[in-house]
């Protein structure tokens, strides 16, 4: 349980639905039990607090390593349940302790894009979230949020901004081969066009030609049958 999580949500819950009214669609998508990897988009420095705020279970955030040495900022992180990542690199450290989240049963997030956005469009994916998935064979949930790319802009102006958050179905990465590179890459880009079909058109960003994608490395996730 992340108590610490669980407190600043509850700090921040009335400030969130004056600034940022949400609407929410896809919170039943996520397993309620179980390990999971949520894949989120990462549009600005809102999205600390995004999948944590809002999806029904204590989640483990991966935030860029350079958050915990800002003052206040790393309070907050470290408060938060997040681990660091350095970003750049195959952080291999950040990489075990991903996959430790995992076996314990918990719910890991990570932004494949590795760094925002800022306008809310679709950059290009890492591939550590594949490897991280592969290794655990853990079902996979993309979560995207939009609209709230005109946060500072709005509330400069003291006017509101609608956030939109969208919960995909679960999928699963389907290990082809040794898992080279090439192949992780392209299991990368699958996940990346499944998160893009849950955003408007406009925030596809280089994902925005569906046709470009394909079902080659992941399939519909389904949970285990119970014993009886």
């Amino acid at each position: 349980m992340l108590v610490g999580q669980r407190i600043i949500n509850a700090i921040l819950w009335p400030l969130v639905a004056l600034f940022l009214p949400w609407e929410v669609q896809g919170l039943e998508n996520l397993p309620a039990k179980g390990p999971v990897l949520v894949l989120m988009n990462h549009i600005n420095f809102l999205d600390v607090i995004m999948p944590a705020f809002f999806l029904p279970r204590d989640v483990v955030m991966l935030s860029k390593i350079e958050n915990f040495r800002t003052w206040g900022l790393g309070f907050f992180v470290w408060a938060y349940g997040a681990l660091s990542v350095r970003r750049g690199e195959a952080d291999m450290q950040a990489m075990r302790r991903s996959l430790a989240v995992l076996r314990k049963g918990q719910v890991l997030c990570i932004a494949p894009e590795g760094t925002r956005s800022g306008d809310g469009r679709l950059q290009r994916g890492h591939d550590g979230a594949a490897f991280v998935a592969l290794q655990a064979d853990v079902p996979v949930v993309p979560f995207v949020s939009y609209g709230h790319e005109k946060f500072l802009h709005n509330v400069r102006r003291l006017r509101r901004t609608p956030l939109h958050i969208r919960v995909g179905e679960p999928f699963r990465f389907v290990q082809r081969g040794r898992r080279q590179r090439e192949d992780l890459h392209l299991a990368t880009e699958e996940a990346m066009f499944r998160m893009a079909a849950l955003l408007p058109p406009e925030y596809r960003g280089v994902y925005s030609d569906a046709g470009q994608a394909t079902h080659e490395y992941t399939e519909p996730w389904r949970p285990p049958k119970e014993a009886t």
